[in-house]
């Protein structure tokens, strides 16, 4: 009988160790991924088509928090952190083992500068998101802008048809206006101003190609403005003397 018991308790026991040690494996293993110096992350790959965001300022975007370990990052808080940045428009972000973090970015591209008189370093992209960056970075002509701040999208929408239109037919816009009543006003590179009104701007700017060159043959006078906001006809008013100079 007492060998009996003994070998009970000799068993118990080792089972009871075998269990505390798998705990303490356990718990250990935990605390090693969890810790950053363990299994830190030491390379950033940053890939995607970039051309105004250098790939030093995604760095600096991420150093200013700990990323944690490889098995600590969380990659969902990392993808946040980098989309706050101005110029970046989406991110996604996975871990590869051992060490390395690899986000791949799409950059805003930006279709126009918005509200310039008040709002200096505020761009538009084409789907109507305005958001404020450092401009000296940008090597290209891109116009101007201004609406409603409640009628981004609207404001877009008008330029992009107009534009095209214009675009396809030898003109290029640098400049539009949407007014608090929604109607348009258009700048062209060659200084001319096209008022269009609030309807039908599409059939007006048409009506502008069309008479176009009509009104450069009727007279030598850099034109000042071209007023379309007629069912039929526009009005024409050229530049004085003064104002060429």
């Amino acid at each position: 009988m007492a060998a009996i018991r003994w070998q009970f308790w000799l068993g118990f026991s080792f089972f009871l160790s075998v269990v505390i040690g798998a705990i303490a494996g356990v718990a250990w293993l935990y605390y090693l991924a969890m810790d950053a110096n363990e299994v830190p992350l030491k390379r950033l790959v940053v890939q995607g088509e970039l051309r105004f965001l250098e790939r030093n300022q995604v760095r600096d975007a991420l150093a200013g928090e700990e990323l944690g370990s490889f098995f600590s990052a969380d990659v969902n808080v990392i993808r946040e952190r980098l989309e706050a940045e101005p110029w970046i428009e989406q991110a996604s972000v996975r871990k590869e083992w051992p060490d390395i973090l690899k986000v791949f970015l799409v950059e805003q591209k930006p279709l126009g500068h918005w509200n310039e008189a008040m709002r200096p370093h505020a761009l538009v992209s084409a789907a109507g998101e305005v958001f404020e960056v450092d401009k000296s970075v940008i090597d290209v002509l891109l116009p101007k802008l201004n609406g409603p701040e409640h009628a981004v999208k609207e404001t877009v929408e008008q330029y992009q048809q107009v534009s095209e239109l214009l675009q396809i037919n030898g003109h290029q816009v640098v400049a539009l206006t949407l007014t608090e009543r929604f109607a348009v006003d258009v700048e062209l590179l060659s200084g001319i101003q096209l008022r269009l009104g609030r309807e039908g701007l599409l059939e007006r700017v048409q009506r502008f190609i069309d008479v176009f060159p009509t009104i450069v043959r009727h007279k030598a006078q850099p034109i000042d403005y071209v007023d379309l906001r007629y069912d039929t006809g526009v009005a024409v008013a050229w530049k004085e003397e003064e104002e060429r100079k």
